[in-house]
């Protein structure tokens, strides 16, 4: 049998019903998925500007939990409902980045967990 490292990142994001974590780390690298919640659990209105930017300041919240900044990232995985929402989306992500900026794909997909959901990241981190 394996033995596991596998660390919980507390946040105060919404807790979830499903069966996640919003962070693990394991052997130096931090995994989490962010979808544009608000404290209560609710998808943001406000379209994919403000869904993209309640999506980002979820991942900076995860990491400073971590005890890191959005330079430790090393990955971005960006889901998005409409190829229209990546010009959006790059131009907040461009407010919460520095070059060198992270390895990333941007994903068109057919839909989301939560139907009103218009965006989601999939984010792997560099830790201590």
């Amino acid at each position: 049998m394996t033995t596991h490292s596998i660390k919980q990142i507390k946040t105060s994001l919404y807790a979830s019903k499903a069966p996640l974590e919003w962070a693990v780390s394991n052997n130096g690298t931090l995994y989490t998925a962010q979808i544009p919640i608000d404290e209560n659990g609710d998808v943001v209105a406000g379209g994919i500007e403000a869904q993209a930017r309640q999506t980002l300041d979820n991942l900076k919240h995860t990491l400073e939990c971590a005890n890191v900044g959005m330079d430790s990232v090393l990955q971005v995985l960006i889901y998005v409902t409409d190829r229209e929402y990546l010009k959006t989306v790059n131009q907040v992500y461009a407010e919460y980045f520095e070059a060198p900026y992270p390895n990333r794909a941007a994903l068109v997909i057919a839909g989301l967990a939560r139907e009103e959901m218009l965006v989601e990241l999939v984010v792997y981190a560099a830790v201590p």
